[in-house]
């Protein structure tokens, strides 16, 4: 098992001075238009933070048990040297887009993510509103572990994309120079991702490298200032609640589904898709219920114009009209009298 370090472990005093770091600045100089800080929204996302530490020890059992049963059956190994571990950071990074592009477009996948993007501020606490059901993340990394790469190798490559995630998460840094902006991920493209507008939703997935949007048609850039949150936001600070909404949202959807492909659909489709309308009901008398007229029998013929409805031709013995002058109203129900028309009024 090769010996690499806790990256997230070692990043903590990082992170705790940048963001004391950040307070500060918004509070020497505010800027009216940032989101800024606020303090139950960055206590939320401190705490679940925390939870998902506690969350994730116990997903990795399983996790580790799959990664290690497919990196034994696969007769590839990948050494873990100084010129193999950027491949695998560059690997990792390509699949980290894929996972967070799925993430985004599987609604039962946003289920975990939402969490996320569910605050309304944009700052460092932010990098650290993580999800409780990160378990939803390990199938993308399967093709790594198939080509030999070590899990514990796949985890160390994991842990420096997120860290590297968490500087990009502020307003308090504008657009880097452009080979920079061109290549990596910073904090103006993660503002677009974080945004609500709809030219802005769902773009810029990218981890550490944004070429993989740029290729892969996903890429927008920072135009008007972003508006932070979700397109239809929840209004609590509950842990446990931001945690699981969606999950309780997707059950009361089930619940009211009509048929099995509109289930499926609640569950893997896109966060925002609805079953399509109903087809048109059908037109005539086959789709309204009414008998079809039997064929008139021989007599007399009225006189009288022809009715707005089915013919009056003779005396009908199952016909939705009256015999005689036209009507108006709905048909009559039962045989219509056999017999000569009935006198024009005077």
């Amino acid at each position: 098992m090769p010996n690499l370090p806790d990256v997230v472990l070692w990043s903590i005093p990082a992170f705790v001075l940048l963001t004391v770091l950040e307070m500060v600045s918004h509070r020497i100089h505010p800027d009216e238009d940032a989101a800024g800080y606020e303090t139950k929204d960055a206590a939320t996302s401190i705490g679940m933070g925390l939870g998902s530490l506690a969350f994730d020890a116990l997903w990795k059992i399983p996790v580790v048990a799959i990664y290690t049963a497919v990196y034994e059956l696969t007769p590839l190994r990948v050494p873990v040297l100084w010129w193999t571990i950027p491949l695998m950071l560059l690997a990792q990074d390509f699949f980290y887009y894929w996972q967070h592009r799925g993430h985004h477009v599987i609604r039962i996948l946003w289920a975990c993510h939402v969490v996320h993007h569910s605050s309304r501020r944009f700052n460092l606490t932010t990098a650290l509103r993580q999800p409780w059901t990160s378990v939803t993340s390990w199938p993308f990394y399967l093709p790594m572990i198939a080509l030999g790469v070590h899990p514990a190798a796949v985890a160390f490559c994991y842990s420096v994309n997120l860290v590297y995630q968490f500087w990009i998460h502020t307003e308090r840094v504008g657009k880097l120079p452009r080979p920079f902006e061109y290549l990596f991920n910073t904090p103006s493209h993660h503002r677009v991702h974080h945004a609500s507008q709809g030219g802005y939703l769902d773009r810029n997935f990218g981890g550490i490298l944004i070429v993989w949007d740029r290729m892969f048609g996903s890429w927008v850039g920072e135009t008007e200032r972003p508006v932070y949150g979700l397109t239809k936001n929840i209004e609590t600070y509950n842990p446990l609640r931001v945690a699981t909404h969606e999950y309780a949202a997707i059950a009361r959807d089930l619940r009211a589904a009509d048929g099995w492909r509109e289930r499926a659909g609640r569950v893997f489709r896109g966060p925002g898709w609805q079953p399509g309308p109903p087809p048109p009901p059908k037109t005539g008398p086959a789709a309204t219920g009414s008998a079809t007229p039997e064929p008139a029998l021989a007599g007399p013929t009225t006189a009288g114009p022809a009715t707005a409805g089915p013919a009056t031709v003779g005396s009908v013995l199952a016909g939705p009209a009256t015999v005689g002058s036209a009507t108006t109203g709905p048909a009559t129900t039962g045989p219509a009298t056999v017999g000569p028309a009935p006198e024009p009024a005077a």
